[in-house]
């Protein structure tokens, strides 16, 4: 009887760190969805976050839950999950997020948690136990996520040129000042979609691997979908104004027409992922969006320095998560 009180208690302990990720990714993420919209001076710092919120909830009602399914299920075999590798890779993820936020670097929350899962798995029972189809999709896309926001933000761009070559600048940037809230809504909405889930999936892997749910369950308990998208709802309305700024400034200078075309770009990127469950960073995402609004004017009109900052970040995320959740495995040895 106590050892199932203890599982239990542990279980709820889990279950609350997990949240606190969730809420961690919102406010992480936060610049994500509002830097644009914010540094354009279409909203406010307030209303902006207020906005990316809601719609970071509405996701709930609009995506399945084909992401949740990927990280729960897609990662590692089931039977090696159990609560001292879902603490590790929670503890590995969130260790990443904070050290990244303190130093304003737009890092990525998902594969912080990919990460995480995969160095807690391996420090418990080595390579045989992961899942190379679901690794493979989510490391491919570190890659294909920031190059389609580029690719999709930069044709925007001149596709938006082409349409309103005869209109007047003042008169066009009215116009996309109104039309950068339904592109930034689009892209709270891509956010919710996908990373509140990557949340639900850890959730519902520490509850099939305690045996509070079964492997065969075609969906999670629907409190823990209820909680991960308003933790991450309110995780955003509290913001990462550290990385605002270098979201919103210091890779280029938008106006109201770059900041629609680069929502939108990221915002189709995001959905297109989403629907194939595939956890992507919505940080790549809009980051080679903007990247790519800034090149179609001019090369020089992108700080590349900073961009080149940010893709070394991405590119330690996953090893440096990993590791931190090995050694939290083996510190959850001793206190489970």
């Amino acid at each position: 009887m106590e050892i199932a009180q203890a599982a239990l208690w542990v279980v709820v302990m889990l279950v609350a760190l997990a949240v606190l990720f969730d809420f961690m990714n919102g406010f992480h993420d936060a610049a994500n969805s509002i830097a644009t919209v914010v540094s354009t001076g279409v909203l406010k710092p307030t209303q902006a976050v207020v906005f990316a919120a809601f719609f970071n909830v509405v996701a709930y009602f609009v995506f399945h839950l084909s992401v949740a399914a990927t990280v729960g299920k897609g990662i590692v075999q089931p039977g090696v999950v159990d609560v001292n590798v879902v603490f590790g890779a929670l503890a590995g993820a969130i260790t990443w997020n904070v050290v990244t936020w303190y130093y304003g670097i737009p890092s990525s929350s998902s594969h912080a948690l990919i990460g995480g899962i995969v160095g807690a798995a391996l420090a418990k029972a080595g390579w045989s136990v992961l899942i190379a189809g679901g690794i493979l999709k989510t490391v491919l896309f570190i890659f294909v996520s920031p190059l389609l926001g580029f690719l999709l933000g930069s044709l925007m761009m001149v596709l938006v040129a082409w349409v309103f070559r005869r209109t007047g600048p003042r008169k066009v940037d009215k116009w996309f000042r109104r039309l950068q809230l339904l592109s930034a809504g689009a892209y709270s909405l891509g956010h919710g979609g996908n990373d509140a889930q990557k949340t639900i999936g850890i959730i519902w892997m520490l509850l099939i691997a305690t045996g509070h749910a079964a492997a065969s369950d075609a969906a999670p308990p629907l409190w823990t979908i209820v909680i991960c998208y308003m933790a991450i709802g309110l995780g955003t309305m509290f913001g990462g104004w550290r990385i605002v700024k270098t979201m919103g400034q210091k890779i280029t200078k938008l106006k109201p027409v770059g900041g629609f075309c680069a929502e939108t770009g990221g915002a189709l990127t995001l959905f297109l992922a989403t629907a194939l469950g595939i956890p992507v960073s919505t940080t790549h995402t809009i980051t080679g969006a903007i990247v790519g609004v800034g090149s179609t004017q001019r090369a020089a009109a992108v700080r590349w320095g900073v961009a080149g900052n940010i893709i070394w970040a991405w590119a330690l995320t996953i090893p440096a998560s990993a590791l931190v959740a090995a050694l939290a495995y083996w510190v959850s040895r001793v206190l489970f």
